[in-house]
């Protein structure tokens, strides 16, 4: 470590070693990935437990040749808040076990038949804005969660706001070492003692907490219209996987969409967010502040990753641990998801840029436009009982308009297609 060597995906770590980089890796994910069970009301326990069975599973699957961890997925946020206002947060676990049975599925479909058709269905120029909109459309959280939309706005709220805001931005800009890995963490801790110098913080259920407990598990249930509402999440976070399978094949140096393979990797993906609706958790993915902290360190070991995996179990068994999670004030969380949301939404722009969309082709520019359009403008659009609008909406609109545009090149209609 002291040479900047760089350590394999397959080597052995000594011991005094894989602790603090293991530990590393959970501070990593944890401010991102407790913050999803915050959104859904749930006590993240149970995400943490996932998070750490699911990455065990993932290297299981993977054959340990794929190092990522696996924490919360965002992607979910929007449509399964709205399957939890009108049904309960059951009914968006069954539609999480859903998902993810149908990305084991598609897992095994690209075995068999490759991934070209991923880009026909939903192309970089229509894949960019569908993922900027899963942070856009949730801007308003932000503010609601940092109680800056209230008739009365509590000074006290808006001190721990910028504490939190800005600690995570300067942090983000200015940190440096093993503190530039986690300024989401720091930007936390800084929030929350900022509102407990305000006051408004209370201790009362940690105190009557145990000092450990049992995770709170839950069974799902299943309505189909909560299940369509979901469905075509599966698509954004299919290439979300992607992305970040190539943006780690090319940190670690190998080919891991060929070894261990993209349906391996989407497979062990998908069998975690299924496994996680069906034990009461969230749905997991693939972490791209972990890959972050390899890209940093150059130590792509799996068991580094296998360590902070185990690290997140333990951590999920201690009552007073979780229970003092639950105390984080909104405006902290509010503060964090100003921008983490907006980093979300910068993600889709970072598609398009990356992928060099060339918007002097009017398909491109059509394509992006009314996916952006429809995603913001606050469109329902009803079957029966069948609620689709936001991000999920969008997606929908920008997969028939992939799929139209497709045909057309095929019947050599369109004007501005390839030779």
């Amino acid at each position: 470590m002291e040479n900047k060597r760089i350590i394999q995906v397959d080597e052995k770590v000594p011991f005094k070693l894989l602790a603090p980089l293991s530990i590393q890796h959970m501070f990593a994910m944890f401010g991102a990935s407790v913050l999803v069970p915050f959104m859904f009301g749930i006590n993240p326990a149970v995400v943490l437990f996932m998070n750490g069975v699911g990455t065990l599973l993932f290297i299981l699957i993977t054959k340990g040749r794929a190092p990522a961890y696996l924490g919360s997925s965002f992607a979910f946020l929007a449509p399964a808040g709205v399957v939890i206002s009108k049904w309960g947060y059951e009914y968006a676990l069954g539609g999480f076990v859903v998902v993810g049975f149908l990305g084991c599925v598609l897992a095994l479909i690209i075995y068999k038949f490759g991934s070209d058709w991923i880009d026909v269905v939903l192309p970089p120029a229509a894949m960019g804005p569908v993922v900027a909109l899963i942070g856009l459309e949730l801007a308003g959280t932000a503010a609601s969660n940092a109680k800056l939309t209230e008739e009365v706005i509590d000074v006290r709220n808006v001190i721990v706001f910028l504490v939190t805001l800005l600690t995570a931005v300067l942090g983000s800009v200015l940190f440096r070492g093993f503190l530039s890995v986690i300024p989401i963490l720091i930007a936390i801790i800084a929030g929350y003692v900022a509102a407990l110098v305000c006051g408004i913080v209370d201790f009362s259920d940690v105190a009557a907490a145990p000092l450990f407990s049992i995770p709170n598990f839950s069974t799902p249930k299943f309505k189909w219209e909560a299940i369509v509402i979901l469905i075509p999440v599966l698509l954004v976070i299919t290439s979300e996987h992607i992305g970040h399978q190539i943006v780690t094949s090319k940190i670690v140096g190998r080919d891991l969409l060929k070894d261990p393979g993209l349906h391996r990797s989407l497979f062990a993906d998908n069998f975690s967010s299924m496994l996680s609706g069906l034990i009461g958790s969230v749905p997991t993915t693939t972490y791209g502040e972990n890959i972050g902290v390899m890209a940093m360190t150059k130590v792509y070991s799996v068991y580094v990753i296998g360590g902070a995996a185990v690290l997140s179990i333990i951590c999920s068994f201690i009552g007073k641990m979780t229970t003092l999670i639950n105390t984080i004030p909104g405006p902290v969380i509010g503060g964090i998801s100003f921008l983490l949301y907006g980093m979300i939404g910068t993600s889709g722009i970072r598609i398009l840029v990356e992928s060099q969309v060339d918007y002097n082709k009017s398909r491109n520019m059509a394509m992006t436009s009314v996916i952006f359009v429809v995603g913001l403008s606050g469109i329902t659009v009803q079957f029966g009982s069948i609620e689709l609008t936001g991000m999920v909406l969008a997606c929908v609109v920008g997969m028939l308009m992939g799929l139209m545009f497709y045909i057309f090149d095929r019947l050599n209609l369109t004007n501005d297609r390839d030779d």
